[in-house]
């Protein structure tokens, strides 16, 4: 099954998010009282948060609508599994020799860069008795790297529990706290379309939301230097053309001959067309393999 790797190690935390919507935290100043200043710093957040969150309500869906979001979790399939059928591959599990140890799940969480880890965290506090806690020691231990040591039978109880509906339910929530929702927020924010905001999802998935060069954030913080977004009254498509740009670039930086494809014959494809509306039919190629979506 072609890969294209996963997720980086580096998760940004929630304040991350924060930090990029409604810009950092004024300076309560050297002098007074410090405790009174930071309430009334986190007041004035939350109510900036407030507005935005309401702001953000009152906006169309984009890729939030129900056809989009399934829309979206196909084309992301075609990159990382190589299929349009997304929920095949909750049971997945593979080391693909990328560094980042087992690859597994809808999105591909790793064993070597913390999502997967974070995963079977959190299922097991509300299923304390799943097949997979007993790997946590183990994962704690090589998170960071690609080692095997304490998941030899991982695969086989991955497969296993990939069966019982709670732990797909697991992995859309977490696929949509950390990376669909963060991803399609900031995309409005920026005032991006559907296609914009599928871009930067996909991103999110690939690159991980870190804030470094190679993480998504830093991915945008880069592309907003070529190019201004739409909310800063730039060319939509031209602020998307250089995030491509830059995503590419970081993809070549760590491999040189690592496969775009995912951005050169399909996202590009639709931005060439004009389609920042994501309408279907969409066609697209992904390693040479052709998709359509009606």
């Amino acid at each position: 099954m072609k890969r294209a790797g996963c997720l980086f190690l580096a998760i940004a935390p929630v304040a991350t998010l924060v930090v990029y919507l409604l810009g950092p935290e004024p300076d309560a100043g050297g002098s007074g009282d410090r405790s009174s200043a930071s309430q009334g710093s986190d007041a004035l957040a939350d109510e900036t948060q407030r507005e935005l969150d309401e702001r953000i309500r009152k906006m169309p869906k984009g890729l939030a609508a129900k056809d989009k979001k399934e829309l979206a979790q196909r084309i992301v399939a075609s990159a990382e599994n190589s299929t349009l059928d997304w929920r095949a591959n909750y049971g997945y599990i593979e080391d693909i020799g990328d560094g980042n140890g087992y690859t597994a799940g809808i999105i591909g969480f790793c064993s070597g860069t913390h999502d997967m880890l974070q995963l079977v965290e959190r299922y097991t506090k509300e299923h304390p008795d799943n097949g997979l806690a007993k790997y946590l020691p183990a994962l704690r231990a090589v998170d960071g790297t690609d080692s095997h040591e304490g998941l030899e039978d991982l695969p086989a109880a991955w497969e296993r529990e990939a069966g019982k509906a709670a732990f797909r339910e697991a992995q859309d929530r977490l696929r949509d706290d950390d990376y669909f929702e963060p991803a399609v927020r900031q995309a409005k924010m920026d005032g991006l379309n559907t296609l914009g905001q599928f871009m930067y999802y996909d991103a999110m998935v690939l690159h991980g939301p870190g804030t470094d060069s190679r993480g998504f954030y830093g991915i945008r913080e880069e592309a907003m230097e070529r190019a201004q977004t739409k909310a800063e009254g730039g060319d939509e498509k031209a602020y998307l053309k250089a995030f491509l740009d830059v995503r590419r670039e970081v993809m070549k930086a760590k491999d040189a001959d690592r496969d775009t494809s995912r951005i050169d014959t399909a996202q590009r494809v639709f931005l060439k067309a004009g389609n920042l509306a994501l309408e279907t039919p969409l066609q697209w190629k992904v390693y040479g393999d052709p998709y359509r979506v009606n």
